[in-house]
C-alpha cells in the first residue's frame, strides 16, 4: 500500500532525458509516490517482447536510486513459478513500451489483467510509458497494427477515457488522437507530451509531472458539432532525483 493510502497510477507519454543517462526523475516521481524508502519496482516489458537489453538498462538505474529491482517476463515462459506473488510484494509496478494490443492479449492469457487491478486496488503504485500508459484506459492510439496509428480500444478500463502518448513528439499523434475523439471511435481524454506524465490518484487526475520545461499534458474532448476541443493542462517540473 502506498504510504499516503490511495491508488496510484502514473501514465507517461514518453521518456526524454537520455537513455544511457541515470534514472529519469519522471521514473524516479512513480517511485516516490510508494512512499518506500528503498522502493521494490517489478519491471514488465511484455510490449517490447522482453527485450533483455531493456530490463538490463532499467536494473543499472534503479541501482542507483537505491531501488530494488526484479522483472516479470512472459516469453517465451514465466521467469517466476508465481507471478501473482511476485507482483503483489511490490511497492511499484513499472511497464514499458511497445505494443499495447499484444501485452495485453499476452497478459490476458497468463491471467495479469486480474492481477494488475488486484495489484492497483491493494495500493501498489502503477506506472508505465506509451503502451505501458495506454493500458490503464479503455484505450489510446497505438502503432500496434502497422507503421500508421490505430484506435485501440481494448484497454484494461481501470481508468475512465482514452490515452494518448508523444502528442507533441509524433507528428501524426495529435491529429490522429484528436480525429478519432471527433468521430467518437475513442472517448475524451488525455494526452501526454514525451516527458510528461498524468498522475492519477483513485480514478481522478491529480496533476500533470514533466520532466523538462515545455513537456505537458492535454484534455482532449469532442466539441459535439464533428470536432474536438484541445485544452492544455498545468505541469509541476520535477528535479533530479
Amino acid at each position: 500500500m502506498a504510504a499516503d493510502g490511495r491508488r496510484h497510477i502514473l501514465a507517461i507519454g514518453g521518456i526524454s532525458a537520455p537513455a544511457d543517462g541515470p534514472l529519469p526523475p519522471i521514473i524516479a516521481h512513480a517511485l516516490a509516490l510508494s512512499g518506500a524508502p528503498s522502493p521494490r519496482v517489478c519491471l514488465v516489458n511484455t510490449a517490447a517482447g522482453d527485450d533483455p537489453a531493456g530490463y538490463l538498462r532499467m536494473y543499472s538505474r534503479l541501482a542507483g536510486y537505491g531501488a530494488r529491482a526484479s522483472h516479470l517476463q512472459l516469453f517465451t515462459m514465466p521467469n517466476v513459478r508465481d507471478p501473482a506473488g511476485l507482483l503483489m510484494s511490490q511497492d511499484v509496478i513499472f511497464v514499458g513500451g511497445g505494443s499495447v494490443a499484444n501485452m495485453l492479449a499476452v497478459w490476458r492469457v497468463h491471467g495479469l489483467d486480474t492481477i494488475m487491478r488486484q495489484a492497483w486496488e491493494a495500493g501498489i503504485v502503477l506506472a508505465g510509458v506509451s503502451a505501458g500508459a495506454i493500458c490503464w484506459f479503455f484505450g489510446g492510439t497505438t502503432d500496434s497494427f502497422g507503421p500508421e496509428l490505430w484506435p485501440f480500444t481494448d484497454g484494461l478500463g481501470f481508468l475512465a477515457g482514452s490515452y494518448c502518448p508523444h502528442y507533441s513528439g509524433e507528428p501524426a499523434r495529435r491529429p490522429t488522437y484528436q480525429g478519432l475523439i471527433a468521430d467518437g471511435t475513442l472517448p475524451a481524454g488525455i494526452a501526454c507530451d514525451d516527458g510528461a506524465g498524468a498522475h492519477f490518484a483513485g480514478t481522478d487526475l491529480a496533476e500533470i509531472v514533466a520532466e523538462r520545461p515545455g513537456a505537458t499534458g492535454y484534455h482532449v474532448e469532442s466539441d459535439g458539432v464533428g470536432g474536438c476541443q484541445e485544452f492544455a493542462l498545468p505541469a509541476r517540473l520535477l528535479v533530479e532525483p
